[in-house]
């Protein structure tokens, strides 16, 4: 052991009070806990794994075309709307609760059926034994586990594994239901009782078999599907969309993805095909009556010339017929068109867009006008969308909101000026009119009434000759209707399942069980406020330890005398050899011990430190100075009646009065004496130096053992009386704070010859089992190494 540390470079930085060295043989000292754990987890991982149902994800790809709206130049580019708006709108609306019902009216999604495994149920989706009818108009029990077990195929068992039941009433309203008693009942035969109202048949065949279903209520499914679907684009740049959903049964997450992207095309085409289907109603409730009034006047200018025998027209008779027939033709497109302003004008009032007609579909081509009402129908659209998904107070609901109001201003404006033109043309064809029927009063009355009656049929002919072909032209348009957006891949099932993951579980399981035990010892170690290791003092303390002493396993404190060959009498002879090299050979020597705190074991060391060098034949005295808690006394069988505080005070001016002899050869003592009022004054006082210089003249090694160096102030003033001084810091009683008070002492105050001692070493309870500080301990060199050693502990 170097004794060189009075040059110790102080510059050197703070380590870490981590030492992976120590720390490593801990660590595998608890290996069995490290296995403990390792299983335990591992076993966890496994039942997690085994009781948690697996989700597959399924995924589809579906294009949303681009917004085109016919005549868009006419509209307030401030109103137009942002394609990544609109794209974000149509993924919200796939999302929305409206969809997941449609689709899920195609479905059926209201039984799910549970196939009976050892860790899990499975679920089953098509491919079952039995297949259950509901009665949603009855009770029915929800979202808990019935079992269906048969032997025979006739009959059935239903149990109820669950301890209770929600309910569902056909009102709508819910409730709960208790534990219920299982029953038998017939396959095919409807099952009424006040709880729930089914049918189960034996689709399969069996004779023998179980099966679990659950019921499900509307809500709960439009919940489920709206809320769980994924939709996000395949590509930034691009307006296709990934839509995808966990499920727990492949076929059926398919099933459901499928149905979905069918729904919204076949929701998109309905809303293309509402426009002509308000044309072509609008135009059947003009053709109502016009095909009456045909069938009339057909009917009676057959009569007529039945009955006045006159089959032809004269030429000037056909000439005139013919302009009124123009007239009147023409008179009548432009009636058709009034009223349609008329009701265009009205729709607009009542803000009932729904009802509204295009003009084009009724052959009225002015294609201002018709841009404006194919925005209007198509901004119209786009806020019912977003009303199935936003409230009215939404930016977007009230953008569109906005833009159907300008939309209508502008159209009831162009409508002013149309109705104004149209009044024109009317009031022309009129005077027109009037004038050719001017001409006709000049004709024989039987040839006036026919041309009168010809004229109507011809009139209510061609009318509705005009309005059949524009129904003819709308129904065609209706036909020809494709959806815009289309479906790019069908749903289709990743084939390893997201949830739970096996090889993640029981890797994140090994971590977990290794890691856990480690982290303990690391968090003890972090959090460990006393000193443990010889080798964290020696790194820390900027001053040499002189001697590691074992712990002491009797209560016997003279383990010198009464224990010469243990571990820890080695340990005071490490001691005595080690101070060797700190004094000039047969120089006097004079020692003091003492610790930061009391409990450390300085006056066990003191005691067994004078015994040593008594039995080496040199003459030593052990001095008691701690004259507050007295001790030393009772080890020796003395009696503390007389000593240091009696010479102090000047009761006794002759020291050797205070001096006791031991049984023990060349080991004396002064005891610490009665317990004086003023401690700290004797020992500053000039007698006790004078009665130290005394006993040098005497003695070859004087011992003393002090108050603890925290505790008290003397003990600092009697570092200048002795050669030098032993500080004693003890195994897991001493703070790791002493080391920096003792590192002040030395730095700060400038004391030298300042040594140090641990105390009450566990060799046990050390990384390296106190190997080069009690060398054979453990070896059965020493007597105590023949005691049985502990148990493995954590």
């Amino acid at each position: 052991m170097s004794f060189e540390a009075e040059d110790i470079d102080l510059f050197k930085g703070e380590e870490s009070s981590f030492d992976l060295k120590t720390i490593l043989p801990k660590i595998l000292k608890i290996w069995p806990w490290i296995l403990l754990s390792l299983l335990f987890f591992i076993a966890a991982a496994f039942y997690q794994t085994e009781t948690t149902p697996p989700l597959y994800n399924v995924s589809a790809k579906f294009f949303i075309k681009e917004n085109e709206k016919a005549f868009s130049f006419f509209e307030n580019p401030a109103l137009t709307q942002d394609q990544g708006m609109g794209l974000t709108n149509e993924m919200i609306i796939i999302k929305s609760r409206p969809i997941a019902e449609a689709t899920l009216a195609k479905l059926d999604f209201q039984v799910e059926y549970y196939q009976e495994e050892t860790f899990r149920n499975v679920e089953v989706y098509k491919q079952t034994p039995i297949v259950v009818e509901v009665d949603w108009k009855s009770p029915q029990l929800l979202n808990g586990r019935i079992k269906v077990d048969w032997n025979s195929i006739d009959s059935f068992t239903l149990s109820f594994p669950e301890e209770s039941y929600s309910q569902l009433f056909p009102d709508g309203s819910y409730g709960g239901s208790g534990k219920l008693e299982s029953a038998n009942f017939k396959f095919g035969e409807w099952v009424d009782t006040p709880n729930f109202k089914i049918k189960i048949n034996n689709t399969s065949g069996q004779t023998s078999g179980s099966s679990i279903f659950v019921l499900r209520d509307k809500n709960y499914l439009i919940n489920f599907y709206s809320l769980g679907l994924i939709i996000a684009l395949e590509d930034k740049n691009s307006s296709i969309l990934n839509i995808s959903l966990l499920s727990q049964n492949r076929s059926k997450g398919e099933a459901y993805l499928n149905a979905l992207m069918e729904t919204y095309l076949e929701l998109e085409l309905y809303e293309k095909n509402e426009i002509a289907n308000r044309t072509i109603n609008f135009i059947d409730s003009q053709v109502a009556g016009v095909a009456d009034s045909l069938s009339f006047f057909e009917n009676q200018m057959q009569d007529y010339r039945a009955s006045n025998q006159i089959f032809n027209l004269s030429s000037e008779s056909s000439a005139v017929f013919t302009q009124l027939t123009e007239i009147e033709t023409q008179l009548a497109n432009e009636n058709l068109k009034k009223r349609y302003y008329q009701s265009l004008k009205d729709y607009l009032v009542r803000e009932n867009y729904n009802e509204i007609v295009v003009p084009s579909g009724l052959g009225i081509d002015d294609p201002y006008l018709n841009g404006l009402i194919e925005n209007l129908l198509a901004v119209q659209v786009d806020r019912s969308r977003l009303r199935a998904t936003q409230t009215d107070i939404s930016p977007q609901v009230r953008e569109a909101n906005k833009k159907l109001a300008d939309l209508n201003n502008s159209i009831s404006e162009i409508l002013s000026n149309v109705d104004r033109n149209n009044a024109m043309v009317i009031a022309d064809l009129e005077n027109r009119k009037k004038q050719i029927e001017a001409s006709f009063r000049s004709l024989p009355q039987a040839e006036q009434n026919l041309i009168k009656l010809q004229r109507q049929a011809t009139l209510n002919e061609n009318i509705y000759n005009y309005l059949s072909e524009r129904r003819a032209e709308s129904a065609i348009s209706k036909a020809s209707n494709t959806p815009s957006n289309k479906i790019i891949e069908y749903a289709k099932a990743g084939v390893l399942q997201v949830s739970p993951k096996p090889a993640r579980n029981y890797l994140a399981a090994i971590f977990a069980g290794i890691l856990l035990p480690i982290l303990i010892v690391l968090g003890r170690e972090f959090f460990r406020t006393k000193i443990e290791e010889p080798k964290y003092l020696e790194r820390k303390l900027k001053i040499p330890v002189l001697s590691t002493i074992l712990a002491s396993k009797t209560k016997d404190s003279l383990v010198v005398f009464n224990a010469g060959k243990s571990g820890i009498a080695e340990g005071f002879r490490s001691l005595r050899s080690n101070i060797k090299f700190l004094v000039p050979k047969e120089k006097q020597l004079t020692l003091m011990i003492t610790s930061t705190i009391s409990g450390e074991g300085k006056t066990f060391c003191a005691m067994n430190l004078a015994s040593v060098y008594s039995l080496t034949g040199k003459k030593t005295i052990l001095i008691g100075c701690d004259m507050r808690k007295p001790k030393i006394f009772n080890e020796f069988g003395l009696k503390n009646d007389i000593g240091l505080s009696n010479f102090l005070s000047g009761q006794e001016e002759d020291f050797k009065k205070i001096i006791k002899t031991t049984q023990y050869e060349n080991l004396d003592l002064i005891l610490s004496g009665p317990i004086p009022p003023n401690p700290s004054e004797l020992l500053f006082s000039s007698n006790f130096e004078k009665l130290v210089n005394s006993l040098k003249e005497v003695y070859d090694v004087i011992v003393l053992d002090t108050p603890p160096v925290g505790l008290v102030s003397e003990t600092l003033d009697l570092l200048t009386m002795v050669d030098f001084t032993l500080f004693v810091f003890r195994q897991n009683y001493s703070e790791k704070i002493f080391i920096d008070a003792l590192n002040g002492l030395k730095e700060q105050k400038g004391i030298k010859n300042l040594y140090a001692i641990f105390n009450g070493l566990d060799a046990n309870k050390v990384s390296y089992g106190g190997y080069g500080y009690s060398y054979g301990y453990g070896y059965g060199y020493y007597d105590d190494d023949n005691k049985k050693k502990k148990k493995f502990k954590f």
